[in-house]
């Protein structure tokens, strides 16, 4: 089946109340008017579902659900709570459900360390992507993040990078990163056939597919670059460790940039969903054929 999992961070903890629960439903429309089949991820009284329904969809926006990463999950199911998928949990969700594709705005990936000597924090969306067998559709990793590092990681773990009509690795709110990607596919049925490749092969891990955010909603580098400094800077005068860093991150810059950064990632997030849909349609011919 032509599905596309979502995730519910974006839902929990990206926007607020109601406009985190239209970005739901408008992420479930586009998925749908592409052909496809969308499927919101998330815990609900710690059943983990890979296809929420409208009111529980509802719900997530409206309570106080926790981040929920891999790590997470079995705490979670035993005490029976709701909870908020990231990227790793989401993935590992749908693909015990049968799900090929998965649309999210942008990946985890290695920390920019703010003292010398240190070892950065690595996200578990990389070492997910290393192990589970899931199309991950994303503009890239989070611009906060350290890249060139990042996409290090990815190479030494197997984990092959896409570029969705573009030679460079995007960069979140910036279509360039000037870092380049393992190749370049310029249609859904391109990708398709690597991934297909990539199971006949009997390889381990996801795909990873990174789309430019749309060109209209583009903040280049050069000037997204100062806010991201800034935040960072913040961040560890505020001490912020692990999961504490990205959301104060994301919301720091939306305070810098006077709520562009906000736009751009609606705009990438909803760029997505339709790739993924296109993707997850193109699948769906392979298999038929």
């Amino acid at each position: 089946m032509n599905r596309v999992a979502l995730e519910s961070t974006v839902i929990s903890h990206g926007l607020p109340y109601p406009d985190n629960l239209e970005l739901a439903r408008e992420m479930e429309r586009i998925v749908r008017r592409r052909g496809a089949v969308p499927a919101t991820v998330g815990i609900i009284h710690g059943e983990p579902i890979a296809g929420l329904s409208p009111r529980q969809i509802e719900r997530l926006a409206t309570a106080d659900a926790p981040k929920v990463s891999r790590r997470d999950l079995p705490v979670v199911v035993a005490r029976e709570l709701d909870g908020a998928t990231t990227v790793a949990a989401t993935m590992w969700i749908a693909h015990r459900a049968g799900i090929e594709l998965f649309a999210t705005g942008g990946i985890g990936g290695v920390h920019r360390s703010r003292a010398p000597g240190l070892s950065a924090d690595v996200s578990a969306d990389l070492q997910e992507l290393a192990q589970t067998p899931v199309i991950v559709v994303c503009a890239g990793a989070k611009a906060l993040l350290d890249l060139p590092a990042t996409l290090e990681y990815l190479e030494t773990h197997g984990v092959t990078v896409i570029g969705y009509g573009v030679e460079e690795f995007p960069a979140f709110y910036s279509r360039s990163s000037g870092l380049p990607v393992d190749l370049c596919c310029n249609s859904p049925q391109e990708v398709a056939d690597i991934w297909r490749a990539k199971q006949g092969l009997e390889l381990p891990g996801g795909l990873l597919v990174a789309v430019p955010v749309p060109a209209e909603d583009e903040i280049p580098t050069a000037q997204i670059e100062p806010f991201i400094e800034q935040a960072l800077n913040d961040a560890h005068v505020a001490g912020l460790r692990s999961a504490e860093v990205t959301p104060y991150l994301l919301k720091r810059i939306a305070e810098l940039t006077g709520a562009r950064s906000i736009r751009s990632n609606l705009a990438l997030l909803r760029n997505n969903a339709n790739v993924a849909a296109a993707i997850a349609v193109a699948l769906a011919q392979r298999s038929e054929e």
